[in-house]
């Protein structure tokens, strides 16, 4: 890093899920842009991770996500990322994320993806957040519709998600909105036929990827 606190591109760093001073998920990327203003994060097959086990080996849908994480029982195992290109994209105090995915074998865009979740802080290893579990999905068309709606609900019932959160959400969901019917960026296909440095290698965990020092 930088004096700045910014990463250089190609850097290696680590996207964090972490809750009550725990991280709940880890991803490995590269560092296609960092400034004060925008971030942009890219993660492709072959990435080491970090998941709950549940998450690795029951699904999304079967695991009981906010039982452990509400225990503090989250156990985590290193994987590696399948399928899809992310290009994830980071704003201050933002309570989500706009991703670009596309398929990594046929190079085909599948849509962009509004993850809603906790405004990013920077760490000595990447950057560190909280997936909210609901999520948009939007065709290139711009045609879209929600994901997670359940999952979101039930969070907010057993008292993982805060109340403060779901304020923030509603307000996330409007500036969202806005975009989308303005076609404004970055759902304006800005980074649509962007393509990644070839030379770089697939990113992978530091030894203190599990370390949250704050």
């Amino acid at each position: 890093m930088t004096n700045l606190n910014l990463w250089n591109i190609g850097d290696n760093v680590l996207l964090r899920g972490v809750y009550n001073h725990r991280p709940a998920y880890v991803q490995s990327l590269r560092v296609v842009k960092d400034t004060p203003k925008e971030t942009a994060l890219l993660i492709w097959p072959g990435a080491e991770c970090a998941a709950p086990a549940g998450y690795i080996h029951l699904g999304h849908y079967a695991w009981d996500r906010w039982t452990e994480t509400l225990t503090n029982t989250l156990q985590l195992e290193k994987y590696f990322w399948r399928t899809n290109r992310f290009l994830i994209l980071l704003e201050p105090e933002k309570f989500y994320s706009t991703i670009y995915i596309w398929n990594a074998v046929s190079n085909k865009f599948v849509c962009y993806y509004i993850n809603f979740q906790l405004p990013f802080c920077r760490t000595p290893l990447g950057f560190d957040t909280f997936d909210l579990d609901l999520d948009l999905l939007i065709e290139a068309s711009l045609k879209w519709k929600w994901k997670d709606e359940d999952e979101y609900q039930d969070g907010i019932r057993r008292g993982g998600i805060q109340p403060e959160w779901v304020r923030e959400v509603e307000h996330a969901k409007n500036e969202v909105f806005a975009k989308i019917e303005k076609r404004a960026y970055p759902l304006d296909a800005s980074w649509l036929n962007w393509q990644p440095d070839p030379t770089w290698s697939v990113p992978y965990l530091p030894q203190n990827w599990d370390e949250v020092n704050y």
